[in-house]
């Protein structure tokens, strides 16, 4: 052993990213029960039932010196002779020793086989492994929740994305990626963190890029007024790849918080849909009131008459029924049901629609929106004939 060696295991500890000093620990374990197992004795025999004797491994850094020694109880009587000694026979190395005290006894290094390097080496390796996937494990537990940046490493026979964050390599399953997207190896992509475990094999990373959560930062990395809280994201549902919506409200009055999201010609918008593999993103206005926050949802459809029912479905929602004249019946319910399915999602109520040729309670508010604009009294027989002019509509 020399002064090389001991800087030797310091540039590895930094290659690994472990200290020194906890490299330097388990080396000295892995000797330690390197030299157990060549007198005979596995590591679960030493750990749980306490056979083999007492050995002590200490590594001098300055120095670069190594020293093995072997503890032994001065006793009257040995019953147990790895870890004890007769008074008389301890008297022949101490003459002043006494009973109880304990004695230590080196190891010359040449007791190291060959077959016990090796073991020491496989220990070594081995904690080395076990120390990288518990700093892995720290360094990410604290990051779960976020957005993070990484490259594509790897895709395997069954689609599954790894992507390497830099210390850890994360799993990204078919579920949690944007089905119109392709991934390559060295591509950097932004993924959503959302789950760190503890497994056999190391720690478990998976990220996403279908979580509405990485939505959410995007939102806020292009929306300044997002950012510093002007505006507020009350709601989000997505279908990844495909369409999104997004309740949005402003804290300022002066603040057109819809405008706030989609930007001047829709630049930051555009800039959130092209991160997210050109999925589109509708900014709606979220309203307290249950009825005028479902009538917003499921824009681009005008709907009418809404009727909320007390009582909840069985997987906890309210049920919601909407009167739709015919020709917003479709658009109402989207292609392939998109629309009310992100609708329902992002207002946490079941829809259902019901058509009618009748007006509705949304005429009744652009009459009165039609009061207020001309500052006069819209007449009985105007509302008359706006709704006979609703009717030829239909």
């Amino acid at each position: 052993m020399n002064k090389d060696f001991v800087d030797a295991l310091s540039q590895v500890a930094l290659e690994r990213g472990v200290t020194a000093d906890e490299l330097i620990s388990n080396f000295e374990e892995a000797l330690r029960l390197a030299y157990l197992r060549q007198k005979g004795f596995r590591q679960k025999e030493v750990e749980e039932e306490g056979k083999g004797p007492i050995v002590e491994v200490h590594l001098d850094t300055q120095e670069g010196s190594l020293e093995v020694l072997e503890i032994k109880r001065v006793v009257e009587t040995v019953q147990d002779p790895d870890k004890e000694i007769d008074l008389a026979t301890a008297q022949k190395y101490d003459p002043e020793v006494a009973l109880g005290e304990e004695m230590e006894f080196p190891v010359d290094p040449e007791e190291f086989s060959r077959i016990a390097v090796q073991i020491a080496k496989q220990v070594l390796t081995q904690r080395l492994k076990e120390a990288e996937r518990t700093r892995v494990h720290n360094e990410y537990k604290d990051k779960e929740g976020e957005v993070v940046t990484g490259s594509v490493a790897r895709v395997d026979n069954r689609g599954n994305v790894y992507v390497e964050l830099g210390r850890g390599e994360a799993l990204m399953p078919q579920k949690e990626q944007i089905p119109t997207e392709r991934y390559h190896p060295g591509q950097r992509v932004k993924v959503y963190l959302k789950q760190v475990q503890r497994s056999a094999k190391g720690p478990s990373l998976v990220v996403s890029r279908a979580h509405e959560e990485l939505l959410r930062y995007l939102l806020r990395q292009e929306v300044p007024e997002i950012a510093e809280g002007i505006v507020e994201v009350k709601a989000v549902a997505r279908e990844p790849g495909s369409r999104s919506k997004v309740a949005v409200m402003s804290h300022n009055p002066n603040v057109d918080p819809i405008g706030a999201c989609i930007g001047h010609k829709g630049q930051r918008i555009q800039a959130v849909s092209a991160e997210l593999g050109r999925e589109r993103v509708d900014i709606i206005q979220w309203s307290p009131n249950p009825k005028e926050f479902i009538r917003n949802a499921l824009s681009p459809a005008t709907v009418g008459e809404i009727q909320i029912e007390p009582a909840t479905t069985e997987d906890g929602k309210s049920r919601a029924t909407v009167v739709v004249a015919k020709d917003q019946h479709s658009l109402a319910i989207g292609k392939a049901g998109q629309n009310v399915r992100l609708a329902s999602k992002l207002t946490g109520y079941e829809i259902d629609f019901e058509e009618a040729e009748e007006i509705t309670d949304l005429d009744a508010a652009m009459l009165k929106a039609a009061e207020k604009e001309e500052g006069v009294k819209v007449s009985q027989d105007a509302k008359s004939r706006f709704e006979s002019l609703f009717k030829e509509g239909e």
